[in-house]
């Protein structure tokens, strides 16, 4: 996590368009090592889906990252790590992640990127969750800041 800590060392990170926020995400595939466990937290539409596209990309996955809101989880075993993708938007109760087997991908090594893993007060996220926090400042700008760990 310290890697990806020192992409934010000057502060919040503004992002000028989705291709900034992908290319982002390239930056913070470079940093990962496996085993992090990264929530993403911003309104619909902030960006969390490129920059978990970026990561992917960055790793080398083959698969783009789609929103995983309907099918909850995507897994992505073709990069340098594997790769978990987890949306919590549609999930109603933190069992549901756990009927997932969510303790399982917790001990399982792979970087587990989490959409709306502030959802039911965040209670599912391990304290050495690195938390990035997406805010709209503009029509095409974000903010990107990093907390946690």
């Amino acid at each position: 996590m310290k890697k990806i800590e020192k992409i934010f060392q000057n502060g919040p990170i503004s992002v000028h368009g989705e291709g900034e926020m992908v290319t982002l995400g390239e930056r913070l595939a470079e940093a990962l090592s496996g085993g992090e466990v990264i929530g993403l937290v911003g309104e619909l539409g902030a960006g969390k889906t490129h920059l978990v596209q970026g990561i992917l990309r960055g790793l080398g996955a083959g698969q783009a990252g789609a929103s995983p809101t309907f099918s909850l989880v995507h897994e992505h075993n073709d990069g340098r790590l594997p790769v978990a993708h987890f949306d919590f938007y549609r999930m109603r109760s933190p069992q549901e992640a756990t009927g997932l087997g969510w303790e399982e991908y917790l001990a399982g090594g792979a970087v587990l990127l989490v959409e709306w893993a502030d959802r039911f007060d965040g209670v599912l996220m391990p304290p050495e969750t690195l938390w990035l926090v997406l805010e709209h400042t503009g029509p095409d700008t974000r903010l990107v800041s990093a907390a946690g760990e």
